[in-house]
């Protein structure tokens, strides 16, 4: 399920990119860098759970 949400909130911050590209406006820039870095860090958090699981 937490990889889906991964997903979906990659595929917002493409659309956000593609609405910035379409209009120019920046704010969608703005939104859509700190919609991919959160997603980001929250992905290598999950992946950095399942690493320390399979050590322990």
């Amino acid at each position: 399920m937490f990889r889906w949400i991964l997903m979906l909130l990659l595929l917002a911050a493409g659309v956000s990119f593609a609405f910035y590209a379409g209009t120019g406006q920046a704010k969608y820039k703005r939104f859509g860098l700190v919609l991919l870095k959160w997603t980001l860090f929250s992905a290598l958090g999950f992946f950095l759970v399942l690493v320390l699981e399979r050590l322990a």
